[in-house]
C-alpha cells in the first residue's frame, strides 16, 4: 500500500496570512495531518481579504490552506487554553508566525511547550532574527527590501523594485519546512524536540546569495558583466541582465502585447546560431561582434539585432526556433498563460477543485513530487469545519464539546 512521506506526523498550525500557511501546506501535501487553529468567528484574516465571492473564503485563503483541518479555539479562555494544551501534547510540530512575543504572552513560550511535550518541535517564523530589528513586524515587501532583494531589482536609473515572486513570505515558509524536517529526523535519535526559528530577512538574503557574491566581487574589482560599470560601491540594479556572466534580455515578440516577450541568453557558442536565424551571418565574424568580450561593450546593439527577428514571431515560435539550435530562452508567461496551460493540469500541478461556498476554483498542487508518496490535492477547510472531529480525537464527549461551545472556548 502506498503511504505518504509524512504520514503519522501531526502539525499544530497556528499560522496566518502567507509565510506560515505556505509552510504547513507543503507538509500537508507531503502527508502530515495539519490541524489549523483559528480564532472563533473570524479565523485566518485572509479568509475575508480580497474576496471575489460574497460570504465565501477568498482565493487568498484557499490557495494557502488546502489539505488541512480547521478547528476554532479561543486562546483567551481557560477552557480554550486547556484544549490547546491537549493539542500540544498530541502533536509533533507547532508552527506559528504571530507577531513577536504573542504566544509567550498567552502562556505558551518554549519552556511551557517543552513541559507539555518534550518531543514537540516548535517552529517560529518572524520578520527578523536577534538584533536591532527583532521586535519589528515584517510583511512581504518589507522583507524583500531589508533582505537585499529590492536594492538589486529594477533598472540602474530607476527606483528599487520588489519582485512579484513571494520570496519573503512563501520563500521563508519553504526554509521553515527544511528546518522542521531536519528536527524531525534528529528527534529520531535524540528523542527530544527543539526550536526552529526562521527570519524573513534571513531567508530573502539567502535567496540573494548570488548578489552578495557580486558585492564581494565588486570590492575586489572583478565585477564586469553589468551593462553600466559606473555605479559606485554597491551591486547595481541590472534590469533583465542575467548577472551570471551570460548576457540576457527580454525581447519584444509579435503581436506586441504586454507579455509578448521572450528572454534570450547569449552564450559564447550561441552567437553563431542566433545570427543565422536572424539572417545576419555577416556579424558572426565581424570584429565588433565575434567575441563575448566585444559583445559585452555593445550589448544593446546585439540584442537589438536579435529583436528585429523576434518581433516578427510569437514568443512560442521564438522559443521553438531557439531550442532547436540549443540557445537558452524562455517566453514571458503571464498568469493567464499559466492558468490556461493544459500541460500543467495533465501532470497535476494545477487542479480544479470544488468548494462548498465558492464553487470551482483552480489550486496549485505540490511543487515537490515523490515517487512513493502520491499527493492528492484537497480543498481548503471551512472555518471550524473539523472542530468536533478534533475534539473527539482529544477525548472530549459530545456533552463536553457542547459545553465548550456554550462557553465560547471553541
Amino acid at each position: 500500500m502506498e503511504t505518504k512521506a509524512l504520514e503519522g506526523v501531526r502539525i499544530l498550525d497556528m499560522t496566518h496570512v502567507q509565510a506560515g500557511p505556505s509552510a504547513t501546506q507543503l507538509m500537508a501535501w507531503l502527508g502530515a495531518d495539519v490541524i489549523k487553529v483559528e480564532m472563533p468567528g473570524r479565523g485566518d484574516i485572509t479568509r475575508g481579504q480580497l474576496r471575489d465571492v460574497p460570504n465565501a473564503d477568498s482565493l487568498y485563503f484557499t490557495m494557502l490552506n488546502s489539505n488541512k483541518r480547521s478547528v476554532t479555539v479561543n486562546m483567551k479562555s481557560p477552557d480554550g487554553k486547556a484544549v490547546l494544551e491537549d493539542l500540544i501534547r498530541q502533536c509533533d510540530v507547532l508552527v506559528e508566525n504571530f507577531g513577536p512575543g504573542v504566544l509567550d504572552r498567552a502562556g505558551f513560550d518554549w519552556p511551557r511547550v517543552q513541559e507539555l511535550n518534550p518531543r514537540m518541535i516548535y517552529a517560529s517564523i518572524k520578520g527578523f532574527g536577534p538584533g536591532p530589528y527583532v521586535d519589528c513586524k515584517a510583511y512581504e515587501n518589507v522583507a524583500q527590501c531589508m533582505g537585499g532583494s529590492a536594492s538589486t531589482t529594477g533598472t540602474d536609473d530607476g527606483e528599487p523594485t520588489v519582485t512579484g515572486a513571494q520570496i519573503g513570505d512563501s520563500g521563508t515558509g519553504v526554509h521553515c519546512v527544511v528546518g522542521i524536517l531536519a528536527a524531525l529526523i534528529q528527534r529520531q535519535t535524540s528523542g527530544r524536540g527543539q526550536r526552529v526559528e526562521v527570519a524573513m530577512q534571513d531567508a530573502v538574503l539567502n535567496l540573494c546569495r548570488v548578489k552578495l557574491r557580486d558585492q564581494q566581487r565588486l570590492a575586489a574589482g572583478a565585477l564586469k558583466e553589468y551593462p553600466n560599470p559606473e555605479f559606485g560601491d554597491f551591486v547595481p540594479r541590472a534590469g533583465n541582465a542575467s548577472g551570471g556572466g551570460q548576457p540576457g534580455a527580454a525581447l519584444r515578440c509579435s503581436p506586441g502585447g504586454a507579455n509578448d516577450y521572450v528572454y534570450v541568453i547569449i552564450q559564447p557558442q550561441g552567437w553563431e546560431p542566433l545570427m543565422r536565424l536572424c539572417g545576419r551571418e555577416d556579424l558572426i565574424t565581424h570584429p565588433d561582434f565575434s567575441t563575448p568580450e566585444a559583445r559585452l561593450k555593445i550589448l544593446g546593439e546585439c540584442f537589438g539585432v536579435i529583436e528585429k527577428w523576434t518581433r516578427s514571431k510569437s514568443k512560442f515560435e521564438v522559443m521553438a526556433a531557439l531550442n532547436d539550435v540549443d540557445v537558452p530562452c524562455g517566453p514571458i508567461l503571464s498568469m493567464k498563460d499559466l492558468i490556461e496551460d493544459a500541460s500543467l493540469y495533465e501532470r497535476g500541478y494545477l487542479v480544479e477543485l470544488d468548494h462548498p461556498q465558492r464553487g470551482k476554483y483552480v489550486q496549485l498542487g505540490s511543487p515537490i513530487t515523490l515517487s512513493a508518496s502520491p499527493v492528492e490535492i484537497e480543498r481548503s477547510p471551512l472555518l471550524g469545519e473539523h472542530t468536533d472531529e478534533v475534539l473527539e480525537w482529544l477525548g472530549r464527549t459530545p456533552a463536553q464539546i457542547a459545553a465548550l461551545k456554550a462557553a465560547g472556548a471553541v
